[in-house]
């Protein structure tokens, strides 16, 4: 592949763990661990492939119905995650961001996320961004609240509000929009993923579980990709 034609983001819903481990007769948990090993394999391969940008949903604002147990283990798998990218910062050239609502995370998490986006700030491979107590809708909530903030205040003019405002306004600020969506296990919905930066993204809805994807798959994405005809709404 050329590297002029590869996207320069690649957003994906990590769908399927649960699905796996049962299909398996295993705890679910074990889906999660199993997931979490192939993120790491994925934004390793990312990097190394010299794509730009990659932001996967990590736990949804919605994710807090689960069980108390299970939702213990997405947030402990999570954080050594963030702990570990922490310890190989200078090694691996990956930069971590986080988007979502963390305040509402415990302390101890918080201090993960902040000690790892800290460490990985100068790195210049691939920015990663975990979306983590995301919601769509409420991060465009968020933005319109803060804008309205600023009009109330002076600050900014109704007439000013751009398409651009907004977008300066979101978690993803400074992020360029997905070029490409990936979600895998087969089900064909976006889930309140990104619906502000995904309106002109090219989707892709892959069968396997995503414990199974692995650099071949993020390849053959790529390539069908690259296929496409990206018209932005023109002929």
């Amino acid at each position: 592949m050329e590297k002029s034609e590869m996207p320069k983001h690649i957003a994906i819903i990590m769908d399927g763990n649960r699905t796996w481990a049962r299909k398996k007769g295993l705890d679910p948990k074990l889906g999660h661990k199993e997931g979490a090993k192939t993120l790491e394999k994925i934004v390793r391969y990312a990097n190394k492939i010299g794509l730009q940008y990659i932001t996967v949903y990590a736990f949804s604002t919605e994710n807090w119905k689960r069980t108390e147990d299970e939702v213990g283990t997405l947030m402990i798998l999570l954080q050594n995650y963030l702990d570990d990218y922490s310890k190989r910062a200078d090694t691996e050239n990956i930069k971590v961001k986080v988007i979502g609502d963390i305040s509402a995370l415990n302390s101890g998490m918080q201090k993960s996320i902040k000690k790892c986006i800290e460490r990985t700030k100068g790195n210049t491979g691939v920015t990663f961004s975990i979306a983590l107590n995301y919601g769509g809708r409420n991060e465009i909530l968020r933005a319109v609240k803060e804008l309205a903030i600023q009009v109330k205040n002076g600050m900014l003019q109704i007439d000013d509000i751009t398409e651009d405002t907004i977008s300066n306004n979101l978690y993803t600020a400074g992020i360029p929009d997905p070029d490409l969506l990936i979600r895998t296990s087969g089900e064909l919905r976006t889930s309140n993923f990104l619906p502000w930066q995904i309106v002109y993204s090219e989707f892709l809805f892959i069968e396997k579980n995503w414990p199974e994807f692995d650099e071949k798959d993020l390849d053959g994405a790529i390539e069908e990709y690259i296929k496409r005809n990206r018209k932005f709404g023109g002929n």
